[in-house]
């Protein structure tokens, strides 16, 4: 069983690893295909061939199956990346990113909207999603600071996701382009690597 199945222990499952992974393949695909809040547990159901009471005792509500969903096919985790220098990993993360880009900007604008307006899908993607990756890039800064890399008091540590976040979808807002290798490759080397000290 992945991570995230672990982080449940009140959820008794019968589906097998390979059905689960079908299953959460099918809910991110209706989701990059009809939005968030158009999706509904019927169409779960009928595109993953399931009974929507069998949805809700797995995951109880839309968010928390989405959102576990998202957890579950993340490419990579942070945690998983070691090139051995802080510089390495930070390239690392944002060429993962990259090359997922097209495919999860889709996903992520059929969720933006929803994510302003439902605190439980929020809460749900913070808890199933975004607080791992974050634990996950704080796990590379710590090898980082144990390596000798990055102070360990280095005021960048707790603005580092906003400044990566930010810079990977601020370019098609101001120039109308998409954020590339070249480009991110600039941006760490402008900002990010001078931020944290290291180059």
């Amino acid at each position: 069983m992945s991570e995230q199945s672990t982080t449940a222990p009140n959820r008794r499952t019968r589906l097998t690893p390979e059905r689960e992974r079908e299953l959460f393949t099918a809910v991110v695909d209706l989701v990059r295909e009809q939005g968030y809040e158009a999706l509904t547990m019927d169409a779960i159901a009928a595109r993953t061939k399931s009974s929507k009471a069998t949805l809700y005792r797995q995951w109880e509500s839309k968010p928390k199956l989405v959102a576990t969903a998202l957890r579950q096919l993340a490419k990579t985790s942070p945690a998983d990346v070691d090139t051995g220098s802080l510089a390495g990993d930070l390239r690392r993360m944002v060429n993962d990113i990259l090359a997922h880009a097209t495919e999860d900007t889709a996903l992520l604008n059929g969720l933006a909207h929803a994510v302003s307006k439902d605190p439980e899908l929020w809460q749900a993607l913070y808890e199933l999603h975004i607080r791992p990756g974050l634990e996950g890039l704080e796990t590379v800064l710590g090898r980082a600071v144990e390596r000798g890399e990055l102070a360990p008091d280095n005021p960048v540590r707790e603005f580092l996701p906003h400044l990566l976040i930010g810079a990977l979808g601020t370019r098609k807002l101001i120039e109308n382009r998409d954020a590339d290798a070249a480009y991110m490759e600039r941006y760490l080397r402008a900002v990010v690597f001078p931020a944290l000290g290291i180059s």
